[in-house]
C-alpha cells in the first residue's frame, strides 16, 4: 500500500503537506508548512509497519525528545513531535540546501572536496557531536546522507539521538547497506557505543570527502562490517595527492580499529583539524605522492609503526593506480596491484626492477649503519602539549630546549614547533628545541548586541574568538539580529575563545483567535493566553452590554505574539431628551432629531390650509428620554389645491349697456 501523502494533506491538524523531499528506510520526509507559527518544517513520518512495533515505538518517542533538547548552530533542530493517523512523526527546522552526499557525488566521476573545505566541513560536524556527547547523546549512524550544507556553506547535522530508534541490523534488507559504510568496529561487532564511535563515522565522511569514495566497500553489508572491523584503512593521499601527510594522520587516527587509540573526544579532534587547517591556509601543509617517506611521516606524526598506519608493503612500492569499481549507484575508485607480466622480457624486467630497488634499499640501510648507531628518529610533537611532547622526547633520549611564543592559532602550552623537525634522523641524547604556544593573548569582546548576525561574527572574528550561534524568539529585537552575547560585552578573554551569540528569529507567530460574539471577559482571556495584547473600544449597540461586535485583525489570520489586537465590544446607548419639533419645518425637525442621535420616521396628513403645508403638526414622543438611536415619529402637514378649492366664487362682470 503506499503510504505517501497527498500536498495539501493536514497533519495532527498542524501541518499542511507541502511536498516529499525525502525516503528512508525508517521514514518518509517532507516539507510542510506549521499553521500555526507559519514556518516550514521538515515533518518525517514514521512508516506503519514500523508503528506497530511498540517497543521501536517508545524508543522513537525518548530519542526525539532528546534531539530536542540540542539546540546548536550545526544541528538541525527537534521542534515537535506526535501521534497521527495510526502512526508517528517528528517536526523538525528545513534546511535548503544538500546533502554531503549529494556534494561528494552529484557528479560523475565524484568530485571531492579539497583539503581545505573537507577539513571545515569535518569541524563544523565534530563540533555538533561535541556539543551531543556534553550532552549524553550518540548519534549512532553519521553519514554524509545525514548532513546537509546550507547556502552559506554551514553544515547541519540531522536525526540526532533518534538513529538508536533504527539501530543497525545486519539481517534486515535494505536497511544496512548505506550504514554499514561509516559504521565503527565496535558497532560491527555488537559492543557497547560510545562518542569515538561517532568520531569513528566522521573519519569515514572525512576520508569520502576528500577522495569521493569511502574506505571499505563490498558487495554486502556483512563484507563491509567484516572489512570495518579487519582491514586497516588507506592513506586518504593514495587517492588524492593533495592530501598531505599530516592530514593522513589524523583521517588514520580517527579511523583506529581499537577506540582507545583514536581521538580522545571530538575536541582533540577538532584541534588536530584545525592545525591542519593553519597549515592548508599558510600554504606550508604541501602534499606527497604514497611513498615510503610519506608512510613515516604518516607513522611518526602519532607514533607508530610503519605497519600501523595502513600503508601496505605494495602500495608504498609500487604506487597503485586507482581504478574504479560501482557500488550502490555511485561509483568509487579502488587500488588494483598491477597487472601480471606478459611475456619473458616483460618477466625478465620486472625481476631487474624489483633487484635494483632491494640493492637501493640495502645501500640505504649500509649508509645508516656507517652513520653510526646512535641516530634515532626525532619524534613528531608538534601540536600536543609541552608536558606530553617533554615526556616523549626524553623518553625516546633527547633533551629539550623550551621557547615560548605568542600564537594566535593555538592554545597555550600547545608545542607549535621543534627543531629538528619530526621525523628526522638526530644523535640520541641531543637537544630538541621546542617552540611552545604562550596563548593568543586577550582581546575585549566587542559590542554586538543589536547588530545583525553576519556583522556580529564578523567583528567578534576580528577580534580573535571563535563564534557560536543560538537563536531564540524575540518581540524587542528584529529577526536576524543580535539579542545577547556570552561572555557580555566589554569583557576580557583569551583569544580563541568561544564567544556565543543569541540571535533573534522575530517575534514567535501564532493564529489570532476568533472571539466575535463572546462576552469582553472571555475574549480578554482568550487572546491573551495565545499571546497577544487586547485593546477595548466600545461602540452603542442593542447587542448585549458587553458582547464583542468586531475584531482587528481577524481571527485565523497569523500575527506575532506580542502584537496588538483590537474588540469592539457593545455598551448600552445613552438616553438624551427628546426635543420638541412642533411647528418647526419638516426639514429643520429632521435636522434636530438627527443631531440629538435619534432616527426620525416622517409621516404625513393632508391639511386645508397651504400654511400648514411642511410643517410638523405632531411627534410622537413629544417630550421625555430616548436611547439615541431610538425612532420619533413626526406627523408633517402635506396640503394639495386639488383637494381644497378656494371658496370664494369669482365676480361676473357687469355687461356694459351699448348708447
Amino acid at each position: 500500500m503506499d503510504e505517501r501523502l497527498a500536498p495539501e494533506t493536514i497533519v495532527d491538524g498542524r501541518y499542511r503537506v507541502v511536498e516529499r523531499i525525502g525516503s528512508g528506510g525508517m521514514a518518509d520526509v517532507y516539507r510542510a508548512e506549521d499553521l500555526q507559527l507559519g514556518r516550514d518544517v521538515a515533518l518525517k513520518i514514521l512508516h506503519r509497519r514500523f508503528s506497530e512495533d511498540e517497543e521501536f515505538v517508545e524508543r522513537f518517542r525518548r530519542e526525539a525528545s532528546s534531539a530536542a533538547g540540542l539546540q546548536h548552530p550545526n544541528v538541525v533542530s527537534v521542534y515537535d513531535r506526535g501521534a497521527w493517523d495510526g502512526t508517528y512523526y517528528i517536526a523538525m527546522e528545513h534546511v535548503e540546501g544538500q546533502t554531503l552526499k549529494q556534494v561528494v557525488h552529484g557528479t560523475n566521476p565524484p568530485a571531492p572536496q579539497d583539503p581545505a573545505t573537507a577539513v571545515e566541513l569535518a569541524i563544523q560536524i565534530l563540533r555538533a557531536a561535541k556539543f551531543a556527547h556534553k550532552r549524553g547523546v550518540i548519534h549512532r549512524d553519521l553519514k554524509p546522507h545525514n548532513v546537509i550544507v546550507d547556502g552559506e556553506g554551514r553544515a547541519k547535522v540531522t536525526d540526532f539521538g533518534i538513529a538508536l530508534a533504527g539501530v543497525s541490523d545486519m539481517t534486515q534488507t535494505g536497511s544496512i547497506m548505506g550504514t554499514a559504510q561509516y559504521l565503527s568496529p565496535e558497532q560491527a561487532q555488537g559492543h557497547p557505543v560510545t562518542g569515538q564511535s561517532d568520531l569513528y563515522a566522521i573519519g569515514v565522511i572525512l576520508f569520502e570527502l576528500l577522495t569521493g569514495r569511502i574506505p571499505f566497500d563490498g558487495d554486502s553489508a556483512v563484507t563491509i562490517a567484516l572489512k570495518q572491523v579487519n582491514e586497516p584503512a588507506t592513506p586518504p593521499s593514495a587517492y588524492n595527492p593533495a592530501v598531505g601527510p599530516d592530514l593522513d594522520a589524523v583521517v588514520l587516527r580517527a579511523l583506529e580499529k581499537d577506540p582507545a587509540r583514536r581521538f580522545a573526544d571530538a575536541d582533540a579532534f577538532i584541534a588536530a583539524l584545525e592545525q591542519v587547517a593553519e597549515r592548508l591556509a599558510s600554504g606550508s601543509a604541501g602534499s606527497t605522492g604514497v611513498t615510503s617517506v610519506a608512510g613515516a611521516a604518516v607513522a611518526t606524526a602519532y607514533g607508530l609503526p610503519p605497519a600501523e598506519t595502513g600503508l601496505s608493503q605494495h602500495t608504498q612500492v609500487s604506487g597503485a593506480i586507482p581504478q574504479v569499481s560501482a557500488y550502490d549507484g555511485y561509483a568509487y575508485p579502488t587500488t588494483a596491484p598491477p597487472e601480471a607480466p606478459q611475456d619473458d622480457r616483460g618477466s625478465r624486467r620486472w625481476w631487474v626492477a624489483l633487484l635494483a630497488g632491494l640493492l637501493v634499499a640495502a645501500a640505504i640501510v649500509g649508509g645508516l649503519l656507517l652513520l653510526g648507531g646512535d641516530k634515532v628518529t626525532v619524534p613528531q610533537v608538534v601540536g600536543v602539549d609541552e608536558a606530553s611532547a617533554v615526556t616523549r622526547l626524553r623518553a625516546d633520549g633527547f633533551n629539550t630546549d623550551i621557547t615560548t611564543k605568542n600564537d594566535p592559532n593555538a592554545p597555550k602550552g600547545q608545542v607549535i614547533g621543534q627543531i629538528p623537525n619530526g621525523g628526522t634522523q638526530a644523535d640520541k641524547g641531543s637537544t630538541v628545541t621546542l617552540t611552545v604556544s604562550d596563548g593568543p593573548g586577550n582581546a575585549t569582546v566587542p559590542r554586538v548586541v543589536g547588530q545583525g548576525r553576519n556583522a556580529a561574527t564578523k567583528a567578534l572574528r576580528e577580534a580573535g574568538f571563535l563564534v557560536r550561534e543560538e537563536t531564540a524568539f524575540s518581540a524587542e529585537i528584529g529577526e536576524n539580529r543580535v539579542i545577547s552575547v556570552e561572555p557580555g560585552q566589554g569583557e576580557s578573554l583569551e583569544k580563541g575563545s568561544t564567544v556565543t551569540i543569541t540571535v533573534s528569529e522575530g517575534a514567535e507567530r501564532a493564529a489570532v483567535p476568533n472571539v466575535v460574539d463572546q462576552n469582553r471577559d472571555d475574549a480578554e482571556t482568550t487572546l491573551e493566553d495565545a499571546g497577544f495584547t487586547v485593546s477595548v473600544r466600545e461602540q452603542e449597540s442593542d447587542e448585549e452590554v458587553g458582547t464583542v461586535l468586531a475584531q482587528n485583525p481577524a481571527g485565523g489570520t497569523s500575527r506575532p505574539k506580542g502584537s496588538r489586537v483590537t474588540i469592539t465590544v457593545a455598551k448600552e446607548a445613552e438616553e438624551v431628551d427628546v426635543p420638541d419639533v412642533t411647528g418647526q419645518t419638516s426639514a429643520e425637525a429632521t435636522a434636530a432629531l438627527s443631531g440629538a442621535g435619534f432616527t426620525v420616521v416622517p409621516r404625513e396628513q393632508e391639511v386645508d390650509s397651504p400654511d400648514q403645508d411642511g410643517v410638523v403638526l405632531a411627534q410622537d414622543p413629544k417630550d421625555g428620554k430616548l436611547r439615541k438611536g431610538q425612532r420619533v415619529t413626526i406627523t408633517v402637514g402635506a396640503f394639495s389645491p386639488d383637494l381644497n378649492p378656494d371658496p370664494t366664487p369669482t365676480p361676473t362682470p357687469t355687461p356694459t349697456a351699448t348708447p
